[in-house]
């Protein structure tokens, strides 16, 4: 094995026992550009991209014409972590031909009344959820981003600051505990550290060895940078002081990078997030597999959760069964991610030329067995 292709894996490259790209799609594209080399986007600016392969940290690269263009659907242009296919070395800058295939991705609706999709990271194996464990700590946000995960990556809640949240009393205590329990329970990892305590971070090792990408979302002032500087060892990434009010830090991350790890993995941290707009393509039903277990023992498959005769959830929210809150998260990220969903069906059918109706319909959300006439039994 060359090199070259060492330094690839390093970074991310994976390939099989003969030295080819483990991805169909990228062998492919390969062939098709026999001269072109494989280098990742470390780093996404106005005006370009920075890429790596490995041997060289950081070089500038041409992107190509179309993706300037207004227009250009964003979320189809390189983002950090994706892969490129570049040609013309001996001639600076070298000029991108080809964007790979995403094994994984992460976007969000992008902040405004129109609908555009961001994305915010491209292949990786593990995305950490951030949330301190102050003022900042919100389970709702949690779920928030959990939906927005999705597409193969393992989600990991990484809880910052247990120091200060130990030296502070037990107020946030039963929260946590309860959010511990809850998330247990559906089968997410959780971890609790200190993110300027090497030892404690030593908890998001299994996530971390040679050749693995990890990205960090979370809001601004939950610890992210902390805990990129720690786990380089070295005071890289510029940190600031949060509110008191609020425990909200100002943007000290101010471009998404992509950073080589000693363990051999690779980390991308990322500017904190106030908005979470879903995109459209979020599976609201895998995120909350509690809530629709419930909803599919209602009496009515189109039970709206209200006041129907024979309404499993209704029984489940007095009983306590189910959870008041999270069943209001459900219903609102529902509405969202249907409503998101009818606008990029409509902006689809607009660019494949079809005809599009006036209004599309969202699905309504919770199961049910099969209804009889109008909806009911």
């Amino acid at each position: 094995m060359t090199a070259e292709l060492v330094a690839l894996q390093a970074i991310g490259w994976a390939v099989d026992d003969d030295g080819r790209p483990l991805e169909p799609t990228w062998r492919e594209a390969l062939a098709a550009h026999p001269g072109a080399r494989p280098v990742r986007v470390i780093e996404q600016h106005r005006s370009g991209y920075i890429v790596a392969d490995g041997l060289d940290p950081g070089f500038p690269v041409e992107s190509l014409p179309e993706w300037q263009r207004p227009r250009f659907p964003p979320e189809q242009r390189p983002g950090v972590g994706d892969w490129v296919l570049i040609e013309d070395m001996d001639t600076p800058p070298p000029r991108i031909v080809a964007l790979l295939p995403r094994r994984t991705a992460i976007k969000r609706g992008a902040a405004g009344e129109h609908y555009r999709q961001q994305l915010i990271a491209a292949n990786i194996d593990t995305v950490f959820v951030v949330c301190g464990l102050d003022a900042d700590f919100n389970l709702r946000r949690i779920e928030r981003y959990l939906l927005l995960v999705g597409g193969g990556a393992e989600p990991v809640i990484v809880l910052t600051k247990a120091d200060q949240a130990m030296a502070d009393g037990a107020a946030l205590v039963p929260d946590v505990v309860a959010t511990l329990a809850g998330l247990a329970e559906r089968g997410v990892t959780v971890r609790t550290l200190n993110a300027k305590d090497p030892e404690s971070v030593a908890a998001l090792n299994p996530w971390l060895g040679p050749g693995r990408t990890a990205v960090l979302v979370g809001s601004s002032g939950a610890g992210k940078s902390t805990l990129t500087n720690t786990l380089l060892g070295t005071e890289r990434m510029k940190t600031g002081e949060v509110r008191e009010s609020d425990a909200r830090g100002r943007h000290t991350t101010t471009h998404r990078a992509l950073i080589p790890l000693p363990s051999g993995a690779c980390l991308i941290d990322t500017p904190g997030m106030r908005e979470l707009k879903p995109t459209g393509e979020e599976d609201v039903a895998e995120n909350f597999a509690d809530v629709e277990a419930v909803a599919a023992q209602c009496r009515f498959r189109d039970c709206v959760h209200a006041r129907e005769p024979g309404c499993a959830v209704q029984a489940a929210l007095a009983s306590g069964a189910l959870d008041a809150k999270r069943f209001a998260s459900y219903l609102k990220l529902s509405g969202e991610v249907a409503g998101a969903a009818a606008v990029l069906a409509q902006r689809r059918a607009e660019n494949a030329g079809e005809k599009v109706p006036g209004k599309t319909a969202g699905k309504r959300p919770g199961g049910g067995r099969p209804s009889g006439r109008n909806g009911r039994q």
